[in-house]
């Protein structure tokens, strides 16, 4: 996957007062944890958290926190209610010997015969949970629709992927071409034409 690099500061001090003062300036209050080392407190720029969040994609993040390096995935954020600004996030160290779970988005390739049919095709699952080690994980989970007809579909279980563990319900959709009034009202109307046929 992608990497984004970010850097951070140590807080000296984690208390509300300290925090506030942070977010004034436009700093994210941070904890990096995971691993045998010590949680780490610190705090980051919010303009570090465009390339993050702004983007269907998943992302690596090489974290500098004051000269040293740490690789992480975001493994939780919480936003203002109201502003929607980034008020804290939580990130998870990884490590290449050690497995990890994360969303990935779904990509559909190719053109379904439904849809050239006048079905619609409705992604129902825009991500994928993913467990595997981090230098095995895809960017995407490219799906062929090339075949798929109307009402027709792939699950969770159609999903052929190396070296990884989806972590879905097997049985769960992930994309699918639904039936539209247009074909039904042409199916019927099909149907009344031949019956019609051999009447003349």
């Amino acid at each position: 996957m992608k990497t984004v690099s970010m850097s951070g500061s140590v807080r000296q001090n984690v208390g509300k007062k300290d925090t506030k003062a942070l977010r004034r300036e436009g700093n994210v209050p941070c904890v990096l944890y995971g691993g045998s080392e010590e949680q780490i407190k610190f705090s980051c720029p919010e303009k570090d958290f465009t390339a993050l969040l702004f983007t269907p994609d998943t992302h690596y993040v090489k974290i500098n926190i004051e000269g040293k390096e740490h690789n992480a995935i975001l493994q939780d954020i919480q936003y203002h209610p109201v502003s929607d600004r980034v008020l804290h996030a939580d990130f998870l160290r990884i490590f290449d010997d050690k497995p990890i779970t994360v969303s990935i988005p779904v990509k559909t390739i190719g053109t379904a015969p439904g849809v050239l049919q006048g079905g619609k095709l409705h992604l129902k699952m825009r991500k994928v949970r993913i467990n595997g080690l981090p230098n095995d994980i895809p960017q995407v989970v490219e799906l062929d629709i090339s075949k798929l007809g109307i009402n027709q579909g792939i699950k969770v279980s159609d999903i052929q992927l190396p070296k990884v563990q989806l972590m879905e319900v097997a049985n769960s959709v992930v994309v699918t071409v639904k039936s539209t009034r247009n074909v039904v009202a042409t199916d019927t109307t099909t149907e009344g034409e031949a019956a019609a046929t051999p009447a003349e």
